[in-house]
C-alpha cells in the first residue's frame, strides 16, 4: 500500500465532500492531525479503521487501499448496453447502462449473460388495449420461480418484479420497439425483442 497514493485520496475525496480534516476525525473519534498525517503520505490508516472511513468518504474500501479510483471514458450509458444484476443472497436487482463495479450483501455481483428464449422459457406476448400482456409458462415456486420481468426500450426500462406467489404474467404499456428481458431464479436471464 503505497501511503502517498492513499492519502492523496483521501484529501481528494474529502474536498469533495466539502469535508475538513477534523469533520472525518470527529465523525470516526479520532485526532484531526491524524487525518492530516494520512493526506501528507507520512502513515496509512489502520485496517480498523477503513471501514468507517469508506462510509465517510463513500468509496469502497480496496478503492481506498490501492490509492487510486480509475474513472472511466463517458460513454453515455447506451440502453442497448444494459445490464442486470442479482444479488444471491438477497435476490435485489441491480441494472447499469455501462460497465458498473456492482455489490450487494458484500459480494461482487457480475452481469448476468442473455439468452434467447427457449421452450422451457417462451416469452407469449399479447397485445390488448393499450398494453402488452406478457405470460410465460413457468414453475412459480419458492426455489424456481421468474424474478422479474424488464422492457427495455431505447430511452426507457420498465422493471417488475414477480413473487413465487403469483402467476407470471403482467401487463405493460405499449411502447415502441425494445426487448423484453425475463430472470428466472435457476436459469438465468432471457431475452425477446418486441
Amino acid at each position: 500500500m503505497d501511503c502517498n497514493k492513499v492519502g492523496s485520496l483521501i484529501m481528494s475525496l474529502r474536498k469533495e465532500k466539502n469535508m475538513t480534516q477534523k469533520d472525518i476525525a470527529e465523525k470516526m473519534n479520532i485526532s484531526d492531525k491524524t487525518i492530516s498525517k494520512w493526506e501528507r503520505g507520512m502513515g496509512c490508516p489502520d485496517v480498523t479503521l477503513l471501514g468507517d472511513l469508506s462510509k465517510i468518504l463513500g468509496v469502497n474500501i480496496e478503492k481506498i487501499l490501492s490509492g487510486d479510483l480509475e474513472e472511466k471514458d463517458t460513454d453515455g450509458g447506451n440502453m442497448k448496453r444494459i445490464k442486470f444484476y442479482v444479488c444471491r443472497n438477497c435476490s435485489n436487482v441491480i441494472t447499469s447502462t455501462s460497465e458498473a463495479e456492482i455489490s450487494c450483501c458484500g459480494r461482487k455481483l457480475t452481469a448476468l449473460i442473455e439468452k434467447a428464449e427457449d421452450e422451457s422459457h417462451r416469452i407469449n406476448v399479447t397485445d390488448i388495449e393499450n398494453d402488452y400482456y406478457i405470460q410465460m409458462h413457468h414453475e412459480m415456486s419458492k426455489t424456481h420461480y421468474i424474478s422479474f420481468v424488464a422492457f427495455v426500450s431505447f430511452d426507457k426500462v420498465i422493471l417488475t418484479k414477480l413473487y413465487p406467489e403469483q402467476n407470471a404474467e403482467l401487463r405493460i404499456p405499449k411502447i415502441r420497439r425494445g426487448k423484453l428481458y425475463t430472470y428466472c431464479s435457476e436459469h438465468g436471464l432471457w431475452v425477446k425483442g418486441i
